[in-house]
């Protein structure tokens, strides 16, 4: 059993051989998935023997009940729910000293997570002891049930202090105090302070408890009930590909197909973290993983540090954004929405393909413009023999697809995809058992022990890595449930229509500033939950934006987190792996990731390439959507073909702002314009190109 996994990340895809981080990753480490890999053994190495061996025989245990309740017996959501969050703060307490990973804990600190881990335990334990009890009794709580609601809401917001950081926990504490407050509430002194259209009555204790605890729509609410179902299975298998080698796989097959091409790696990287989002859904851990490869290979060929970390940090954020996991996004988008989770994966194939297109221009045209070559083909992997020795991972994904397709829920869906992980890595250790030499007891032992290994490794890292996700879901729960029960989310709908002046582009930038403010302190996927539940129904019902792209909205601009300054916690991530500085390497991710705020107004401005409609002008609709992305990017770097006058990069500009705009005579103006701008670049770089050929004959 291992002691220390490569990585302690919810999303994290990299193969158990992946060089160790620097340690001046820690500085990002903590969003959405815990710690960065390569820092948790040097945690780990804090933990004595006894309680290694206890967060394992938890975490273990913790993945056997979700597979069970996933593939064979599921579980009712009064059981379901606070199962696995007592399994999740047990776990989090046990990780997680109370004085910090790198420090022992000391008599008062086992005193104290002692305590914690109790609380946990019975914070689960409580609810389905006494659900059928807690159900008669509807509203009429005992003291002891108002005892363990303030006992389990504690658990959780020092869980998120210690896994996801200290924003959140002031954040639900402030949701805490902002119920509370009123003059019928418990704090009504406090409720003196509140602006008028901010101020409520107020919630006493026993009401704010039964909201949070005791009933469906706090704690143990949408947000857990997707994290400890359709979330956790995706997660565990994200680590059983992890501990087979898939990252590796990725990583190679990407370099094999860019490498040779004009700024090869950061090429490379675009698609790794694209594939890595097929299973994944963390931005740090994509750029701590992939970037461990892409960064150092984008300085030698003549990227600047702070570029080669900005190009990771963008293409990783399109992980967040690439089905079929999306950060747990898609999950959470079905929820809510009610529509099928096959048909929000198959919508988002399209807007995440001209993502992860856009940024792979970029790094295109810098790679141009600075007359970057490719590496040289005895420096690369070569695809036949790539595909050769990870056949096995693609076997999971078309597996996966296929039971999606036919409609399978998401949850059993999971857990067939792990089964055929299994399925394929014993198939293909039973092929190197049987092709690797004589086929003797000792060989078979070992390679039987070696599977069994894996297996418990990735339930273990699987348990390990949902921690963090499901914790901060859990906080979010409070948040929403606070929103509920003070009606703050139509107060907030009221006030984004007054500020915007029912101007839809100015309640976009709204929206957009709100999503960054939120990212100072809660993960992106916690960061969704509260944005749609404040904004989500002003946008659809004030603004008329139809519902599903009112939530894609929402969860393509709860990502600018990850890369737009002063936050940037990608761009960080990035900035520490390539030895660059934050603040420059945050600028140049934020000028990468553009397409993270273009394409979300794209899609209000023609819903079609969401919705869909006649054929022609669905292929319309894709066509500008392309064409403006690539103008885009050539305006603002100045080179698209060849290098742009400044006058063609001045006349894009409106040309660009037409293709957005709901009038198709408008946007046909603006498509033949950026046509002719393109045109002329284009017949530049060729009129050059022959002038210096001509000169150096």
């Amino acid at each position: 059993m291992t002691r220390s996994p490569q990585s302690d990340s919810p999303n994290s895809d990299q193969p158990a051989q992946t060089p160790v981080m620097p340690t001046d990753t820690v500085a990002a480490d903590r969003i959405e998935g815990g710690v960065v890999p390569g820092n948790l053994g040097s945690a780990d190495a804090q933990q004595p023997r006894v309680v290694l061996w206890l967060i394992t025989a938890v975490a273990v245990t913790m993945s056997l009940f979700q597979l069970y309740t996933a593939g064979i017996q599921p579980l009712g959501l009064f059981i379901q729910r606070p199962a696995h969050l007592g399994f999740v703060l047990v776990l989090a307490f046990l990780i997680y000293p109370v004085f910090g990973q790198n420090r022992p804990r000391g008599a008062l600190g086992w005193v104290i997570d002692t305590g914690f881990v109790a609380a946990g335990f019975l914070s689960g334990v409580y609810i389905i002891w006494n659900l059928d009890a807690i159900i008669d009794r509807a509203g009429w709580w005992t003291q002891t049930d108002i005892i363990m609601g303030i006992v389990c809401t504690v658990a959780v917001l020092e869980a998120s202090r210690r896994a996801v950081g200290l924003g959140m926990t002031i954040i639900g504490g402030i949701a805490i105090l902002y119920a509370l407050a009123g003059a019928r509430g418990a704090l009504p002194a406090l409720g003196e302070w509140m602006p008028g259209i901010l101020s409520h009555r107020g919630a006493n204790t026993d009401r704010l408890v039964g909201q949070l605890y005791l009933g469906q729509e706090g704690i143990f609410g949408l947000p857990l009930g997707v994290a400890a179902t359709f979330v956790f299975m995706f997660v565990l298998f994200g680590a059983f590909l992890e501990k087979t080698g898939a990252g590796k796989f990725f990583i190679d097959l990407a370099f094999a197909a860019t490498g040779r091409k004009p700024g090869g790696p950061a090429k490379a990287a675009v698609i790794a973290s694209a594939g890595m989002g097929s299973i994944s859904g963390s931005a740090i851990a994509n750029v701590v993983t992939t970037g461990a490869f892409t960064i150092p290979l984008m300085k030698r060929l003549g990227y600047k540090p702070k570029q080669a970390g900005g190009i990771e940090a963008a293409a990783s954020t399109g992980g967040q954004i690439t089905p079929p996991l999306m950060g747990a996004g898609a999950f959470l988008i079905s929820e809510y929405t009610r529509l099928p989770y096959i048909e929000i994966v198959m919508v988002s194939i399209f807007p995440a393909v001209l993502y992860l297109g856009t940024v792979y221009l970029f790094v295109h045209i810098v790679a141009r413009k600075q007359g970057m070559q490719g590496m040289s083909a005895a420096e690369l992997p070569v695809v036949r023999q790539v595909l050769a020795a990870g056949w096995q991972f693609i076997v999971p994904l078309l597996v996966l697809v296929w039971l999606l397709v036919n409609n399978i829920s998401p949850m059993r869906v999971g857990f067939w995809a792990i089964i055929s992980v299994i399925g394929v890595a014993g198939l293909r250790g039973a092929w190197t058992l049987w092709t690797g030499g004589p086929l003797t007891g000792a060989r078979m032992q070992a390679s039987v022990w070696r599977g069994v290994r894996m297996i418990f490794e990735s339930l273990e890292l699987g348990a390990r890595n949902a921690v963090a996700v499901s914790v901060a879901c859990a906080v979010a729960g409070i948040i929403v449930g606070v929103v509920g029960l003070t009606g703050l989310g139509l107060k907030f709908s009221s006030m984004m229509v007054a500020l915007s002046g029912g101007n839809l582009v100015i309640a976009l930038l709204l929206v957009l500033l709100a999503s960054l403010i939120l990212g100072l302190g809660l993960p992106v996927t916690a960061s969704y939950i509260v944005l749609i539940v404040l904004v989500g129904p002003a946008l659809h019902t004030e603004f008329g934006i139809p519902l599903l792209i009112a939530h894609l909205v929402v969860f393509w601009y709860s990502q600018d987190s990850n890369v737009t300054p002063p936050v940037a916690l990608a761009g960080f991530a990035g900035a520490a792996v390539a030895g660059a500085k934050p603040m420059e390497t945050s600028v140049q991710a934020w000028k990468f990731a553009k397409g993270l705020y273009l394409i979300p107004a794209f899609m209000v401005f023609n819903p079609e390439i969401i919705l869909g409609g006649p054929v022609p002008i669905v292929l319309w609709t894709g066509f500008t959507a392309i064409l403006g992305l690539a103008a885009f990017a050539a305006a603002i770097e100045g080179w698209l073909f060849g290098r742009m006058d400044n006058l063609s990069r001045i006349v894009a500009i409106p040309a660009i702002i037409a293709l957005f705009w709901p009038d198709l005579r408008v946007e046909a103006a603006g498509a033949l314009v950026l046509i002719v701008v393109l045109g002329v670049n284009w017949l530049r770089s060729r009129q050059e190109a022959a002038a210096n050929r001509a000169v150096r004959s």
